[in-house]
Formats: structure tokens, C-alpha cells, sequence
């Protein structure tokens, strides 16, 4: 018994192996073909890869690319095709072909059967790429609206005393409300939350892609941010927000709603959606913190467990329970 044949099914040959592959690549929707390297003719073509070539009432076995091709694309074909036969693997390609007055795209696998014979599965990528690039479009058109947009806003809030690139509270003015909310919060015996929140950024992500992402986060900050609030941009990839009178557990659920949000946005960069991801630290005082620089100390480690853990998720600062 052959070692590497598992018990109660039967051996198959090599012919029997290559059947059951194009029976296998049929069933998925590929169109499969088997040909002839040596002439290339079509040895055997599926309904589907006939129907691929727009051959309703005929066959493609017994014809060759020279009869379905330009010249040009039968020579890509048939490079492709001797790199296969000669390296003995399996290969991936794409090929644009006009076939009926249409370009039409096409992903192709092959790999060779024998030293004659060489086996092929075809699928239609046409409307594939027609959708990307209708998306790549309406990236292009949405990424100049909200460039426009961010201009005109700059325009307005010049002397406002706001970052520009932003659009939030300065550092020093959200520091000044931060000493406020403790005082307040103090005398009044009641709690506030504050929120430090970072970019995921990709490594290696360029100054330009990340200006956009910092662009778009400080939006989003601005339309969820209430008056009594505050917003600010601490540093590069860095955001600080004061939640006036909210406790520590709605601070988390409005915080984990607003990381879903950004989750949901398109930031589109160049044809492409860069994606918006933030990792959030929540602290509250009193019950984090009894001041400024422990409230603040509270917030990053839970930012900084929020970015260990992966980023994109909200952690939560402990509650001191004194002594």
C-alpha cells in the first residue's frame, strides 16, 4: 500500500488527478481550459470559458488564441504560458483582451499538466475593475470636496485662536478650561471626564496621508464635541477631550460610539481610502484622579493599554478607591 494513500479511498493516476482538478475549477465558476503547448490548440474548453469568449453555439476546443486574439495578446498569452511549461509551477496573470468590440479583463491560473499539456482557469474580472474604478472616481471627487471645505474653514477661523490644521482648541486655552472643569468639579462635588485619544497609523505612513487622517479626525471631533466641551490637538497624531459633568461610564460608551464612527469613515488620499482608526484613554475625576497631572497620567496609561491591546478600542482608567 502507498504510504501517502489514506485508507478506504482509491489511488488515483495522474489522468484521474487532473480530471477531478478541472471538475473541481468547473464547480467554482472558472472557465477551464486544457491546451495543447505544443500547437495550442484547445484540447478541451468548459461551457463557462466558452461563454467567456462569447462562443454561444460553438466550441473553443480544436481553435487557437491566433483565431480569438489580437497579435499582440496572443504573443502575452503565449509568453506566459512557456514560463509555466518551463518552471513547472503554478503562475497567476491578468490580460486585457478585446473580444467583441469590448475590453474585457480576465485573471488567468495555469499550471502544466505534463511536458504537452497545459491547464488553465479563467475568470472574469471586468466589472471588477470597472467598479474600482468608478470608486477611485468618487474618492478623487470626495477627497477635493472636503479639501475645499477644510480651506474655506481655515479661512474662517483665522485669529480665532484655534490649531489650524485641526480646527480645535488650542493646547494652552484647553489646559486653562481643564483647570476650570477640576475647580468646578471640586466645589460642586461632581465628575468630568477626559479623554486622550492617538492614531492608529500604519508604520511608515507618510507626512501626506497622515495630515488627511488628522484632518478628518479633527472633523469628526468638531461635529461630536458639545458646547460645553472642549477639543483639542495635543500633539502630531495626539488628541486630548473634556467631557464636562460625564462620569466614567458614559464617558466610555460615548467614546466607544465615537470609535465606531471614525471605524465607519472613508478618508480617501490618492484614489484610495486610507481608513480611520483611534485607540482611546478614559479617566474621570475624581475617581481616577485627585489632579491635574494624575488625571492626566490616568489617561495615557489607559491610552497607552488601549494601543498594547491592538488599538481601535476604548480602555478605561481604574477608579482609586483612596485610602
Amino acid at each position: 500500500m502507498n504510504e501517502s494513500q489514506l485508507p478506504g479511498l482509491p489511488a488515483l493516476g495522474g489522468e484521474q488527478v487532473a480530471e477531478r482538478l478541472v471538475q473541481a475549477l468547473e464547480a467554482l465558476g472558472a472557465g477551464v481550459a486544457v491546451k495543447s503547448i505544443v500547437d495550442g490548440t484547445y484540447l478541451r474548453a468548459s461551457p463557462a470559458l466558452d461563454r467567456l469568449f462569447e462562443r454561444s453555439e460553438s466550441t473553443l476546443v480544436g481553435s487557437n488564441d491566433g483565431e480569438l486574439m489580437r497579435p499582440d495578446e496572443v504573443q502575452a498569452m503565449r509568453r506566459v504560458e512557456l514560463q509555466v511549461m518551463q518552471t513547472g509551477g503554478v503562475m497567476h496573470s491578468e490580460h486585457r483582451l478585446d473580444l467583441g468590440g469590448k475590453r474585457r479583463e480576465f485573471a488567468v491560473v495555469r499550471a502544466a499538466l505534463d511536458d504537452k499539456q497545459l491547464l488553465s482557469a479563467w475568470l472574469e474580472r471586468t466589472q471588477e475593475r470597472q467598479r474600482e474604478v468608478h470608486l477611485q472616481r468618487a474618492l478623487a471627487q470626495i477627497e477635493q470636496l472636503q479639501q475645499e471645505v477644510e480651506l474655506l474653514r481655515r479661512d474662517a477661523q483665522k485669529g480665532t485662536g484655534r490649531d489650524e490644521l485641526t480646527g480645535l482648541q488650542q493646547l494652552g486655552l484647553f489646559n486653562e478650561l481643564l483647570e476650570r472643569e477640576i475647580d468646578l468639579s471640586t466645589r460642586e462635588h461632581r465628575e468630568f471626564s477626559l479623554v486622550l485619544m492617538a492614531l492608529d497609523l500604519p508604520e511608515g505612513l507618510e507626512e501626506a496621508p497622515q495630515q488627511r487622517l488628522t484632518e478628518a479626525l479633527g472633523r469628526l471631533l468638531r461635529a461630536n464635541t458639545r458646547a460645553m466641551d472642549a477639543a483639542s490637538h495635543v500633539s502630531t497624531n495626539l488628541f486630548a477631550v473634556l467631557l464636562s459633568g460625564v462620569g466614567l461610564a458614559t464617558a466610555h460608551a460615548r467614546m466607544e460610539q465615537f470609535r465606531r464612527q471614525c471605524a465607519q469613515q472613508i478618508v480617501p488620499f490618492e484614489g484610495r481610502d486610507l481608513g480611520l482608526s483611534v485607540s482611546l484613554g478614559v479617566a474621570s475625576f475624581p475617581h481616577s484622579a485627585g489632579n491635574h497631572a494624575e488625571l492626566l497620567e490616568a489617561a495615557q496609561q489607559s491610552l497607552r493599554h488601549a494601543q498594547r491591546r491592538g488599538g481601535n478600542q476604548v480602555c478605561l482608567a481604574s477608579i482609586s478607591l483612596g485610602t
